[in-house]
């Protein structure tokens, strides 16, 4: 079994869904940035492939590094990326509102469907598990949140009900026969 620190990336102010598009953190709140330090364990850091995890997981030193992991990405909204809701929803009403209030194998045009992302973590965790019993994980919404449906035996409309804010830090124990979350969003 592993214990699983995931932190969410900083903030990057976009008012729209920000899936595998590319945009920076803001990492200017460097007392939120001290305390989350400060609450971490001392052990290897991994995060996302994209740049707002990334920057997010350099901001975690002195710890060691692993190499960039584009299963922790978010979820890819596909033609939706960088869109508002109301353009979306003003779009495709019926997708819009079957996409959220049934997610599971509902998919944004040419994106990622809920069950996939989930798939995704699934497989990510199981590999970084045999790994390292401990690990900080800086990642996306999606991405925690799929952790925590899979460590609770949540559905994927209970899991997407947490919230999960930029700089918190979601603990998940992950292995064979023992899965389990919390505290969740805890912002240090």
């Amino acid at each position: 079994m592993s214990r699983f620190w995931l932190v969410r990336h900083g903030p990057t102010h976009a008012k729209a869904m920000v899936g595998w598009t590319d945009l920076p953190a803001d990492l200017s709140d460097t007392a939120a940035l001290e305390r989350l330090n400060a609450h971490l364990p001392v052990v290897p850091v991994i995060s996302s492939d994209l740049s707002r995890a990334m920057a997010t997981a350099d901001a975690l030193a002195p710890r060691p590094r692993l190499a960039h992991d584009p299963a922790l990405r978010e979820l890819h909204f596909g033609r939706w990326e960088m869109r508002g809701w109301a353009e979306v929803e003003a779009e495709d009403p019926v997708l819009a509102r079957a996409f959220w209030d049934r997610p599971g194998t509902v998919c944004a045009p040419s994106g990622e469907c809920w069950d996939g992302l989930t798939a995704r973590v699934e497989d990510a965790l199981t590999r970084l598990a045999r790994q390292a019993d401990e690990l900080i994980v800086v990642a996306h919404f999606g991405m925690i949140v799929a952790a925590i449906q899979l460590a609770e035996g949540l559905s994927p409309e209970a899991a997407l009900a947490h919230r999960i804010d930029n700089l918190s830090v979601t603990r998940i124990e992950f292995g064979p026969g023992v899965r389990r979350a919390g505290p969740i969003n805890h912002i240090p």
